[in-house]
């Protein structure tokens, strides 16, 4: 979403994630907040930190080199870590799971309750994100945006705004998914969000940056790779499955498979 707004990508995007994760733990064991609610929090909390994010370390550098605010990006998500590390402490803390988890087995295939329940929540998310961007007002700005930030702006569309948008709910999105992650594997921590924000960026590669399903389908792609490859190999290799795939679509096709090539704008 930030790349089809603004042609730049958010790495801070992980630091998030796990910014998210931590508000809804917060919201979770201090407050005793059940799961829907502690969910509601953390992606409002990661919303207001996505637009601090976008009103600090991108729209200063809106105009200067994509270097610069490459590096601005960079810099924002080494003080997020380094920021949760000095309030929440470098120890794996305990996400509680608000039900119990049950096992469903078919054959060789097995599946959890959580499973499906970060596969359906995963769905509707992704319902609602389209909606909102193909049928909504704001949507419509959005993507104006996206095809011409001045043309967009001479038609009335407050830009500004609409990036710091778009910023919230990418932020948003990541919230929950560190959330859902979090209850998973029953542990967050300061440094959790550095692998899964450049696995979301291979996948966004992937699929192709800057398009929403494309990002959808690089994701279940690079999923499926990694499972593939852990079952054929060894887990040790899961990483390098998914970078060199990452290397492999750079070399082939840079777009991505749903990408379009862009002209530089002169």
């Amino acid at each position: 979403m930030v790349y089809g707004v603004l042609r730049l990508i958010n790495f801070a995007h992980g630091e998030i994630y796990m910014v998210g994760a931590f508000i809804g733990l917060t919201a979770s064991q201090i407050a005793g907040l059940p799961f829907a609610a502690a969910m509601v929090i953390a992606m409002a909390g990661a919303a207001v930190v996505g637009v601090v994010v976008e009103r600090i370390a991108y729209r200063p550098l809106r105009k200067a080199p994509r270097l610069a605010a490459l590096i601005s990006a960079i810099g924002m998500s080494i003080f997020l870590r380094n920021l949760a590390l000095a309030v929440m402490g470098p120890q794996t803390r305990a996400f509680p799971i608000p039900f119990e988890v049950k096992q469903f087995t078919t054959g060789r295939l097995r599946i959890s309750s959580f499973d499906v329940l970060i596969l359906l929540t995963s769905v509707g998310l992704m319902l609602g994100l389209h909606f909102l961007v193909h049928k909504t007002k704001i949507g419509k700005a959005m993507r104006a945006t996206a095809e011409d930030k001045e043309t967009a702006s001479l038609m009335g569309i407050s830009v500004n705004r609409v990036i710091a948008f778009t910023f919230a709910i990418g932020s948003a999105l990541a919230a929950s998914a560190g959330v859902l992650i979090g209850m998973n594997f029953n542990a967050v921590d300061p440094s959790m969000g550095m692998m899964p924000g450049l696995k979301g960026f291979t996948a966004a590669v992937l699929g192709g940056v800057g398009s929403i399903p494309g990002a959808m389908l690089g994701g279940i792609l690079l999923g499926m790779a990694e499972v593939m490859g852990v079952a054929l190999l060894k887990s040790e290799w899961r990483d390098a499955i998914a970078f060199g795939i990452l290397a492999l679509v750079l070399l082939v096709k840079p777009s991505g498979i749903l990408g379009r090539n862009l002209q530089e704008k002169v």
